[in-house]
């Protein structure tokens, strides 16, 4: 692999050849501001914040998506530069609208980052904020185009890397918007609801339709045995919420923590995943052994099964009839559990929580979700719908003592 050699600052760098200044620059530890790049995708050098000077070139070039040179002499940090990025930041500014105490991720913004770090407190530009209502169409995600910095890291997730072509940027220069494809509601288009364009979001034009209102009421109300399931995947983010270490296992403390929230028996999706691979395994030797469509595909997945229906319908005969585990959970709790505990499936409210947007979208999807007569699974919750319902009961998460699940 060839290696270039160049500067940064005055700074000496020895780096793959195609690496991009951004990330040359983060070789010697020094961070250049951005706001559309994502290391998850190809930089569309949309936003211009990251711009940086050449010695011997009279023009700033953005460092996201131009690569470094043999012998090229940085500079990404003086007055000029500063200046630039600020005067951008304030332009963005002026097309963004200032409710941030409203906004989903208030204190979890790019844009707010950003501002804070430039010392912005006026916008010396006249306020041009087009106004849009929100679409709240689907039951998974909500899209607010007037908060959207066009940054294009969502058209981009949506297109390369989930190929669903369910989001696009239409018009041009002052009058471009986000959009759905064809200008249609959200829920018209094509969308899976995966949820990949709300977590590459640095903004809060794109978020999860919050429920946790309807979970609170049903357990402040006390007039039904509250049941929770928490996917594996939980466990593990859940603490980022927390100032916990990205990765660190918190099972333990998550079983805690939702009993005191109110939560009246605390089940593990990991059972249902196992019955998962029994039924799907049983279904599978049973399509070798008698005759069946093969391979045999997994439908654990709601935003998967959804982009199989409407891309590959061909595919259909070979998905597998089981339910998701976060399904089998709500019927195994409506069913089993209700016997055994004696409770009446109709005064059982089931709640998920589930790492994915799509499981909103499962819920109700159609009557195979009602198997017990009643919908299996009344709400699901995403790991962030959860981290504020901890918060809100004002629940010290790092200290809580380990328990078992059910």
């Amino acid at each position: 692999m060839s290696m270039i050699e160049a500067e940064i600052n005055g700074i000496p760098v020895s780096v793959p050849a195609g690496t991009t200044i951004l990330n040359a620059a983060k070789e010697v530890g020094v961070e250049i501001p951005k706001l559309c790049y994502h290391s998850d995708l190809d930089a569309w050098a949309a936003c211009g914040i990251c711009v940086v000077k050449i010695e011997g070139s009279p023009k700033m070039l953005r460092a996201c998506a131009t690569a470094i040179a043999p012998g090229m002499k940085v500079i990404t940090h003086d007055p000029e530069v500063v200046e630039v990025r600020r005067t951008v930041l304030e332009l963005i500014l002026s097309t963004h609208p200032n409710d941030c105490l409203q906004c989903s991720r208030s204190g979890n913004c790019e844009l707010q980052t950003l501002s804070a770090d430039f010392g912005i407190r006026e916008i010396p530009f006249e306020e041009r904020i087009e106004k849009i209502e929100p679409d709240t169409s689907t039951t998974s995600i909500v899209l607010n185009p007037e908060k959207c910095v066009k940054c294009g890291r969502c058209v981009l997730v949506c297109q390369d890397m989930q190929g669903v072509h369910a989001l696009e940027f239409i018009g041009r220069g002052d009058g471009t918007r986000l959009a759905p494809a064809a200008d249609v509601t959200l829920e018209e288009s094509p969308c899976i609801k995966c949820g990949q364009c709300s977590a590459h979001c640095p903004v809060g034009a794109i978020y999860e339709k919050d429920e946790t209102k309807e979970v609170w009421n049903e357990i402040k109300k006390n007039e039904k045995h509250c049941v929770v399931q928490v996917a594996p995947a939980v466990r593990v983010a859940i603490g980022e919420a927390f100032d916990m270490e990205p990765g660190e296992l918190a099972t333990g403390q998550l079983y805690t923590a939702l009993r005191r929230l109110g939560f009246d028996a605390v089940f593990d999706t990991n059972f249902t995943a196992d019955l998962t691979i029994l039924e799907e395994g049983t279904e599978f030797v049973k399509r070798v052994t008698e005759g069946g469509e093969l391979p045999q595909l997994t439908s654990c997945c709601p935003a998967w099964t959804d982009y199989m229906e409407k891309y590959a319908t061909d595919f259909i005969p070979n998905f597998s009839s089981a339910k998701s585990p976060q399904q089998m959970l709500g019927a195994m709790a409506k069913s089993y559990y209700a016997e055994k505990a004696e409770i009446d499936p109709k005064d059982m409210f089931v709640v998920s929580i589930m790492p994915c947007t799509a499981k909103k979208f499962e819920v109700g999807r159609d009557d195979n979700m009602n198997s017990t007569g009643f919908q299996d699974v009344d709400v699901a919750l995403t790991t962030r719908e959860l981290a504020r319902m901890i918060k809100q009961a004002g629940i010290d998460f790092k200290s809580l003592p380990d328990e078992e699940a059910d």
